[in-house]
């Protein structure tokens, strides 16, 4: 009765057993579904690119509306021109207004959201891993409109932040009303977030890679093809509404050599410490703001107050800043400007985002790594003149590396430098510097700017873009060569002779007619449930299959098919034949498979974060020895 044993089954599961003509392979049902799939890719890119037409329009106005804000409160004038709030003659009225501004701020999140607080990208992560990608309508007015006002006020932030969670609150309400899947709707709200970067920026190739890096967790063209069709209508949205050109010109960029690109990576390596250095003091920051003996509500209008304070000293802290930016990537910037966008600008703008108020941290990240980037530039001049080291550069590579290494978004820091000023022969200096900051993010930082809010609340977003276990596992990879079969006029007697010969007696039995053809298969749990007698033929047990797989498929695909049909065991057919049976798969040994393969991923992790332990572990000694010989 087993596969070698000719004279019950004529050899024929050794061999190959026949299908029998009720047994066929899902290609109709598989052909099907992969028409249903496309079309749905086509409605969801459809969708993407409508989001992004209103997400363009709902930047062009959160601008405008950052414009009005700010010449209402720092020059009293009704318009809609871009001013910065640095040119104002104020006095201490200055140290006025941001109060006011997060007073306002926190009144809406006490009486219409609370979640408009915060920088908008953590908060659209946690809706997508937690919520089913579920955002409140609300959030699409409450956070521009509450935006306008931190950032019109003086408030030390970038506008791309708003613009990401409305253009994601956009998508996600836009999908909750159509009634798509969940992973439907994620793809809709990344579109409408990374169409909103876009559209504010022109980085379409950026905005696709943030999308991937920081909302999507997965890289498939189901999600990549809407939201890169997103990203470039957002651009499109931008050349039309704002203006064409690169969105932080500087001076061309010559071809760097050797030195000097083992220069501008050390500027990334020292800024990817500061990346750390920032990150850390914002949460403890947060951490105070949280002790605070006062309702959250009146925590905004307390970072206020430190915005106002620093700025009435340097006036180039408040507001957007993306000025700031242009004339720091000029190279011409002065020292004392340099440092004073270093320091105050982190000061205030970390005070601030800790107290919950509404703003991004984009801007102000690349604020204040092109300051760090300028300063360091400066300083390798001084000591090294001949070093060939550009400051305009090393301000590129800064920025580039402060986003890389607080965010760990690799990709997207090196893309958006290139694309915001145009220059293609920064890549070299900016791969080198932003991989020496995401190096030092990686190793010695357990959570990003982006994640570890969400990390506190016990949330755990993915670190790996990489096909599930079963996706690259074959069943041709598990698949036993022999199994036991039965003939269909054998009894039910001769089975459990069978079964008490075997010390680990299989579950499913494959039954044959007569002639080899495969008929279908026994449960043994049936002999239990329904206890026939010795002499009742396996044929009144019998199920028949209704679906096989191959043996090139996935065990992904093969469990797929389990779950469907609602059975443990499938035959399996051979590549291009139909109707050869090369064996039957268990659930046992899929699940097998899938433990061995997830053990030796989770010991190779365990060995990388042993390393990173003792790196961390030789740092810490090392700062010791010096504290204690100072």
């Amino acid at each position: 009765m087993s596969a070698s044993d000719p004279a019950r089954n004529k050899g024929t599961m050794q061999n190959g057993i026949p299908v029998s003509p009720s047994l066929h392979l899902p290609d109709s049902a598989d052909t099907d579904k992969r028409f249903f799939q496309k079309k749905r890719l086509l409605q969801l890119s459809l969708a993407a690119v409508f989001v992004a037409v209103l997400v363009s329009l709902v930047a062009k106005v959160l601008i405008y509306l950052i414009n009005l804000v700010t010449n209402i409160a720092f020059f009293g004038s009704f318009s809609l021109a871009a001013h910065s709030p640095a040119g104002n003659h104020l006095g201490w009225w200055v140290v006025i207004l941001p109060v006011i501004g997060g007073l306002i701020v926190g009144l809406m999140a006490l009486y219409g959201s609370k979640a408009i607080r915060g920088h908008g990208i953590p908060e659209a992560m946690e809706q997508i891993l937690v919520n089913q990608s579920r955002i409140k309508p609300v959030i699409t007015f409450l956070k521009p409109l509450s935006s306008a006002i931190a950032i019109g006020t003086g408030g030390p932030f970038g506008a791309e932040g708003p613009i990401i969670a409305t253009g994601g609150a956009l998508g996600s309400t836009l999908g909750q009303y159509f009634r798509i899947t969940s992973n439907e709707r994620k793809i809709i709200l990344a579109s409408g977030a990374t169409a909103g970067m876009s559209a504010i920026f022109g980085t379409p190739i950026a905005a696709i890679f943030l999308a991937i890096e920081l909302l999507l967790f997965e890289f498939s063209p189901k999600a990549i093809l809407p939201v890169a069709l997103a990203c470039i209508t957002g651009a499109a949205g931008h050349h039309l509404l704002f203006e064409s050109g690169p969105v932080f010109p500087m001076p061309d960029v010559l071809p760097s050599s050797n030195t000097a690109l083992g220069a501008y990576s050390l500027i990334g390596l020292l800024v990817g410490f500061v990346a750390l250095g920032i990150t850390r003091i914002l949460y403890i920051i947060e951490d105070l703001f949280e002790r605070l003996p006062v309702h959250w509500m009146w925590w905004p209008a307390i970072g206020g107050l430190a915005v106002g304070v620093v700025g009435y000293f340097a006036p180039h802290t408040l507001g957007v800043g993306y000025d700031n930016i242009t004339h720091v990537l000029s190279g011409t910037a002065p020292l004392s400007l340099v440092l004073s966008l270093l320091l105050l600008k982190f000061l205030s703008w970390s005070i601030a985002l800790g107290s919950g108020t509404s703003g991004g941290t984009l801007a102000p990240l690349l604020t204040i790594g092109g300051a760090c980037g300028a300063a360091l530039g400066m300083l390798m001049l001084y000591l090294f003149p001949q070093s060939g080291v550009s400051v305009a550069l090393a301000a590129l590579v800064g920025m580039a590396a402060m986003f890389a290494g607080a965010s760990r978004a690799y990709l997207t820091s090196v893309a958006f430098a290139l694309e915001a000023t145009m220059q293609s022969h920064a890549l070299l200096p900016l791969l080198g510097a932003c991989t020496a900051a995401y190096l030092v993010s990686f190793f010695l930082m357990e959570n990003t700017i982006m994640t570890e809010k969400i990390a506190r609340r016990g949330i755990s977003t993915p670190d790996a873009y990489e096909p599930d276990i079963l996706s690259k596992l074959t069943v041709a990879q598990v698949l036993l060569e022999e199994s036991t079969v039965f003939t269909e006029d054998s009894t039910i007697g001769e089975l459990q002779v069978f079964l008490e010969e075997q010390e680990q007696p299989e579950h499913h039995f494959v039954v044959v007619d007569n002639e080899g053809w495969l008929k279908g298969y026994v449960d043994v749990m049936d002999l239990f449930h329904l206890k026939p007698g010795p002499q009742t033929p396996l044929s009144t047990l019998m199920r028949t299959y209704t679906a096989a797989v191959k043996s090139s498929d996935s065990l992904a695909r093969a469990l797929a098919v389990m779950s469907e049909q609602n059975t443990d065991v499938l035959p399996v057919c051979a590549v291009g034949d139909n109707r050869s049976i090369t064996g039957v798969l268990r659930y046992k040994d899929i699940l097998s498979a899938y433990r061995i393969r997830h053990r030796e991923q989770e010991v190779a992790a365990a060995n990388l974060s042993l390393k990173k332990q003792r790196i961390r572990m030789m740092i810490r000694g090392r700062k010791l020895i010096a504290f204690n010989r100072h």
